[in-house]
């Protein structure tokens, strides 16, 4: 596990300590099927095993057996999609998963898109003189969300949203599909393959007023998980509490969760150089537009075409067309490892 330094954040817990979500191109997004297959070309140094994982209830500490539990996590994103992807792979030597409560193996994850911090359950509302059932719902879950997720979870619910917007659950916020052979009381491997949608605001009322954290490359959010492992049906507790928070509390308070970056592609999984732009209308009137390279790789000359007959070898430019219409834009760049070209067909319309 590579392990960067994050000593810009102090709030999070585990200072000094950075995990890192894989990009997956946009031709490769991973289908929610159970199986592991799309997560292949994920290097080694993304996985989030056991050794990071630390049991905070029972005392425990790293004293882990992986003949016991053993547990495997990847995470990814999708550049352009405010989606979070997760494979999430388990041994345990007794699954526990008849009962229809919240008594269950589980896979118990929190995710501050914003890291905006703080507490995210009622129960840690730092106002006390504000009633439990206010306190829920206008609080719980809002600005930072809390899965319990069944592993695994026949005939109900993948998972139990901790707060007051279970629909972030449901499509099209979230999905999920698992894939094992073993009966409840069993040994065995499960795989379980989801992903979510992390919100800065996600009200009981519904996804109308709700608000997407906005995921970017390098952008930092705040996030943990914990294994809830029970191996007896009739016991009250867990057996085990395994965080990678190292701190029990990170399941209702965001500061105690951990940095991850996300992450650009891969060089393997990207071209050495390819032109891409983006453009901003500054002033409809005067049909003022300025134009924002986009190339990834190496470039050290760039050609604009306009689509007006003018040009320009700026990285940057700005370019006033004369009259209204609709323009083809071309970017041409060049580099070390090579030439790349660029055009969007129409998408600036001037009137």
């Amino acid at each position: 596990m590579l392990l960067l330094a994050a000593a810009a954040l102090p709030a999070l817990e585990r200072p000094g300590v950075e995990y890192r979500i894989f990009q997956f191109p946009a031709d490769r997004i991973p289908t929610v099927d159970g199986k592991a297959g799309d997560w292949a070309m994920v290097p080694p140094a993304y996985n989030i095993g056991m050794d990071q994982l630390k049991e905070t209830v029972r005392g425990l500490g790293f004293r882990y057996d992986r003949k016991d539990l053993d547990v495997n996590v990847k995470v990814g994103w999708v550049k352009g999609l405010n989606r979070l992807y997760f494979l999430y792979e388990a041994y345990d030597d007794y699954w526990d998963f008849r009962r229809a409560d919240r008594h269950n193996d589980i896979f118990e994850l929190v995710v501050d898109g914003d890291l905006s911090g703080g507490p995210l359950i009622a129960a840690m509302h730092p106002y006390k003189g504000i009633g439990g059932g206010d306190a829920f719902f206008s609080f719980h879950g809002v600005h930072a969300q809390n899965y319990h997720i069944f592993t695994p979870a026949p005939d109900r619910d993948w998972v139990f949203v901790w707060g007051c917007q279970p629909w972030i659950k449901e499509l099209p916020w979230a999905n999920a599909a698992y894939d094992y052979k073993f009966e409840h009381g069993a040994s065995g491997k499960l795989t379980l393959e989801f992903w979510i949608t992390p919100f800065d605001y996600a009200p009981y009322e519904g996804p109308a007023r709700a608000v997407e954290s906005k995921l970017w490359e390098n952008k930092v959010i705040g996030m943990s998980w914990s294994v809830l492992d029970y191996d007896d049906e009739n016991a009250k507790d867990q057996d085990g509490f395994w965080n990678l928070s190292h701190k029990t509390t990170m399941y209702g308070d965001a500061s105690d969760l951990v940095a991850f970056r996300l992450m650009p592609l891969e060089p393997a999984l990207r071209k050495p150089l390819q032109a891409g732009w983006d453009f901003r209308v500054v002033d409809m009137d005067r049909r003022l537009v300025a134009f924002q390279d986009r190339t990834t790789g190496e470039a050290r000359q760039w050609r604009w075409s306009f689509g007006d007959g003018h040009s320009s070898s700026e990285q940057n430019p700005a370019h006033a067309y004369e009259a209204a219409g609709e323009y083809i834009v071309t970017l041409e760049v060049e580099g070390p490892a090579g030439k790349s070209r660029w055009t969007k067909v129409r998408d600036l319309v001037l009137r």
